[in-house]
C-alpha cells in the first residue's frame, strides 16, 4: 500500500522516455541472441554435446545464452576449425555487444539516479520566494496559469498533490511537482514551504484546507497564504488557521450566475478583469500621498 505521507520530488527535464530506452535495449539483446542462435544452428553439426546427441534449436539457444553471458558450462563446444572461426569472428563480437548493452543499461540507471539527486539539490539551493500550489485540480491549474500569465517564472512554481494525474499535468507545464499528503509537514518541507513567498491552497475539502493552512502557517509565518473553501461558513475558520485571503468558490460562482441573469455585461467585465491579456486588467499600485 502506498504511503500518502511520503513525498517524492519530480523536477522536470527534457529526457528520453525511460520505457522506450529500456525497450530499445531489450530489442537489441533479443536481436543479438537470435542472430547468434541462428549462426550456431546453421553449423550445429560442428559442435559437440556432452550427451552425444545432435544439437536442437533449444540446445543452440542455450549455448548462445551461456556463451554471451560468459558463463560457459562447457557441455556444448565448437569442435571443427570452421565453428571455432565463427565463434571468434561472430559470437565473440556479439558477446561484447551483449555485455555493452547490459552494462550500459545498469550504468544509465545509476547515472540517472545521481543526476536526479543533483537536480533536486540544485533546485533546493536556488529556490527562494517561490509559490507553492497545493492541489492541482481545476482551481490549482487556473491559479498556476494566472501566475504564469502574470509573468511568474515556471521555475518558481511548485505543485503539491497526491494524485498522479494532477502531477502529470503539472509536469506538462514544466512545473516542479511534489507527490504527497500536504497535511504532513514533511511533504510541505520538501516543497520548501518555509522559504515560499506565497502558498495557494486549492484542495477539494474545506477540512483538508484548514489542516494544510495550519501546517503551512507553522512552517512559514511570513508567507502569503491564500485558500479556497466551498462553504462560506468556513471562511472565518480558514482565516483563524492562518490564511491571509480566502475565496469562496461556490458562493462566488453562484453570485456571478445570479448577476448574469440580470446584467450579463457585468459578468463579462469581471471575466476580463480576471483574465490577463484581455481588454481590462487589474494592477496593484501604491497609494499617492
Amino acid at each position: 500500500m502506498q504511503q500518502t505521507g511520503l513525498g517524492v520530488i519530480n523536477v522536470p527535464e527534457r529526457a528520453q522516455n525511460p520505457v522506450r530506452a529500456i525497450g530499445i535495449r531489450v530489442a537489441i539483446a533479443v536481436g543479438v541472441i537470435s542472430i547468434a542462435t541462428a549462426v550456431v544452428y546453421v553449423d550445429r553439426d560442428a559442435y559437440s554435446h556432452a550427451l552425444d546427441a545432435p544439437l536442437t534449436l533449444l540446445d543452440c539457444l542455450y549455448y548462445v545464452t551461456v556463451s554471451l553471458s560468459t558463463t560457459g558450462y562447457g557441455d556444448i563446444a565448437p569442435m571443427t576449425p570452421g565453428a571455432r572461426v565463427v565463434n571468434v569472428l561472430v559470437v565473440t563480437p556479439l558477446r561484447v555487444l551483449f555485455l555493452v548493452v547490459l552494462i550500459g543499461t545498469t550504468l544509465e540507471v545509476l547515472t540517472e539516479r545521481s543526476r536526479r539527486a543533483w537536480r533536486i539539490q540544485r533546485w533546493r539551493h536556488n529556490l527562494r520566494d517561490h509559490h507553492v500550489i497545493v492541489g492541482f485540480g481545476t482551481k490549482g491549474r487556473s491559479a498556476a496559469r494566472a501566475l504564469i500569465d502574470a509573468g511568474v517564472d515556471t521555475a518558481s512554481l511548485v505543485v503539491v498533490d497526491s494524485d498522479p494525474n494532477a502531477l502529470d499535468a503539472a509536469e506538462s507545464l514544466n512545473l516542479v511537482a511534489v507527490r504527497g499528503d500536504a497535511t504532513r509537514s514533511e511533504v510541505l518541507k520538501l516543497a520548501e514551504a518555509g522559504a515560499a513567498r506565497a502558498i495557494l491552497i486549492a484542495v477539494h475539502s474545506d477540512a483538508t484546507a484548514v489542516l494544510i493552512t495550519l501546517t503551512a502557517r507553522q512552517l512559514s509565518p511570513g508567507a502569503n497564504i491564500a485558500g479556497v473553501v466551498r462553504d462560506a461558513q468556513n471562511v472565518s475558520l480558514l482565516r483563524r488557521s492562518g490564511a491571509d485571503t480566502v475565496v469562496v468558490s461556490a458562493a462566488t460562482a453562484g453570485r456571478l450566475m445570479g448577476i448574469a441573469t440580470r446584467t450579463p455585461h457585468v459578468v463579462e467585465v469581471v471575466d476580463d478583469l480576471l483574465t490577463p491579456g484581455t481588454r481590462l486588467s487589474m494592477v496593484d499600485r501604491p497609494e499617492d500621498r
